[in-house]
């Protein structure tokens, strides 16, 4: 495996980041974009998933960057929730959710998958 120099780098950030570009781009619809809380709590959690890798990725070692991988990870979590939040109260429909959980249970997977990576990898393994 060749070594990454930057989080731009991560398959799993830019995912994220194609994540948070869907969710942003769902809020911003009609009637969606009248409720400001929950259109703030969808991109905040949605923003967090990129944001806690970035961040993770630039600590020092593999024992943080796991930290803040599983923080990304939770916040997976809270967006699909949120998705069907967003489904019940109507603000998007059944073919949106179903592309935002698409995106969420890959993100799930290759989250858990880098952290594997990590643990197994020693020192700073993957980061280098």
């Amino acid at each position: 495996m060749s070594s990454v120099t930057s989080f731009e780098q991560l398959e799993i950030w830019q995912q994220a980041r194609e994540l948070a570009k869907a969710v942003r781009g769902l809020t911003r619809k009609h009637p969606f974009c009248k409720d400001f809380r929950f259109v703030s709590q969808f991109n905040s959690a949605a923003g967090s998933i990129m944001d806690n890798v970035a961040e993770g990725f630039e600590r020092d070692g593999n024992r943080e960057f796991i930290q803040f991988l599983y923080i990304s990870k939770g916040s997976v979590g809270e967006v699909r929730s949120q998705c069907y939040r967003a489904v019940d109260a109507e603000f998007i429909d059944s073919e949106e959710q179903l592309e935002i959980l698409k995106l969420t249970s890959s993100l799930k997977y290759k989250i858990q998958g880098l952290i594997q990576v990590l643990r197994n990898s020693g020192g700073k393994g993957y980061k280098n």
